[in-house]
């Protein structure tokens, strides 16, 4: 059964970080945690591999607007919108990011036009912590959207000496609880009637317009996990949003495409040598080596066999570096024997470690005999083996492998 990461963060480097692990299509939650700060994000990296990450950010960063758009094209709306609202923005549009919506269930306005404003820094920043820390990331919701909405109440939460409220269907706001007294008294000076405010947490309010009704508590970033399934809103998108992953078919073609390149690369190392040795076949040998460089690299229009070998040292540097003897391609030579006698086990990513001269695969297979199998063809071939954790997804079985040469 696949399984869900749910990543709570702040706008600062030094706010803690939730995160909660559960099942998809259950309640419960399977493990949880906090963080101290960003700097311990890659903590969740190995827990990212085999989930989908869904990251819930603070609310405070982003503010929700719904308004009236004259026109019938939902593209011209969108670009007229932001400028609509330029007054009251505190930033220029150009520095700001306009993450739309379609209309929200229970909304009963007239609105045409729903959507989140944040800073283009801010988001860049949030992706780049996770970038960092090598977890993929392709949904974001604001932390109050992920409050569940009660028919003529606020829904409020307490988490982290903050205190979020969900408003409206689109609308919410975060405070920190020792100015939300003052917060609530300016926002519902105008109200006649007591505002009435469910809260999943003990909050405490003395202000005379608030009426609290208590609701059953739960686990904070459990509560936001569950409302977070039901919002279809995502604020990666357009050029924020992730591409969707290649199909499994084409992922393996891929591989063996990115096997071709790199035995082409041997090939083509190996005719570096026999021009160092045989002089008298010049002229033979280096037009193999031109033929071979432009089936490697299609793109090349011309080769300059004066510095053939130090653009053949660049491509491999970029593959993680490599010599005939050791790194990534002398790794691959070793473990592709094991990817024959086990052709059940199927590659779904590769990452070379050149510091730790470590080859780390990402596997799938129909069953967990075929992990076994691969292990001992690995060990045969005197390599180090790391199993990781395996998972049945179905009929699939997901898992991986640490690799290192024993010499």
């Amino acid at each position: 059964m696949r399984e869900n990461l749910y990543i709570r963060i702040g706008s600062q480097e030094s706010d803690p970080i939730q995160w909660l692990i559960t099942a998809e299509g259950e309640t419960d939650e399977i493990a949880s945690g906090e963080l101290a700060n960003k700097e311990n994000l890659s903590e969740l990296t190995e827990k990212a591999k085999s989930r989908t990450v869904k990251v819930i950010i603070n609310g405070a960063d982003v503010r929700l607007h719904s308004i009236t758009v004259p026109g019938k094209s939902e593209r011209a709306i969108k670009a007229a919108a932001p400028y609509m609202l330029e007054d009251e923005l505190a930033d220029d549009v150009e520095d700001l990011f306009f993450a739309f919506s379609s209309k929200p269930k229970n909304h009963s306005g007239d609105e045409n036009c729903f959507f989140a404003v944040l800073a283009h820094q801010q988001l860049e920043t949030w992706l780049s912590w996770f970038s960092e820390s090598e977890i993929t990331v392709k949904t974001m919701v604001p932390d109050f959207l992920a409050l569940p909405i009660v028919e003529n109440s606020w829904t409020a939460l307490a988490i982290n000496q903050q205190i979020i409220i969900r408003s409206q269907s689109w609308q919410g706001f975060v405070v920190n609880d020792t100015i939300a007294e003052l917060v609530f008294a300016q926002l519902l000076a105008e109200q006649e009637e007591p505002q009435q405010v469910a809260t999943y947490s003990p909050i405490t309010v003395t202000e005379e317009q608030i009426e609290i009704t208590a609701m059953p508590e739960e686990l904070p970033l459990l509560l936001l996990a569950k409302g977070y399934e039901q919002q279809s809103f995502n604020l990666l998108q357009g050029e924020y949003s992730v591409k969707e992953q290649r199909s499994p078919e084409l992922k393996n073609w891929l591989w063996v495409a990115g096997i071709a390149v790199f035995a082409l690369l041997l090939n083509l190392t190996g005719k570096i040598v026999e021009l160092n040795q045989l002089q008298g076949k010049y002229e033979q040998v280096s037009n193999g080596i031109e033929t071979d460089y432009k089936k490697a690299f299609p793109k090349t229009k011309r080769v300059r066999l004066s510095t053939v070998k130090r653009q053949i040292t660049s491509k491999l540097a970029e593959l993680g570096g490599a010599t005939a003897d050791s790194g990534l391609l002398a790794m691959l030579e070793k473990v592709q024997p094991a990817f024959m006698k086990v052709p059940k086990l199927k590659p779904e990513s590769l990452r070379f470690d050149a510091k730790r001269n470590e080859l780390r695969l990402s596997v799938t297979a129909n069953d967990y005999q075929s992990f076994e199998l691969f292990k001992q063809a690995l060990e045969q071939a005197a390599l180090t083996v790391d199993t990781g954790a395996q998972n049945n997804q179905g009929d699939v079985v997901t898992g991986s492998f640490n690799i290192r040469s024993k010499s």
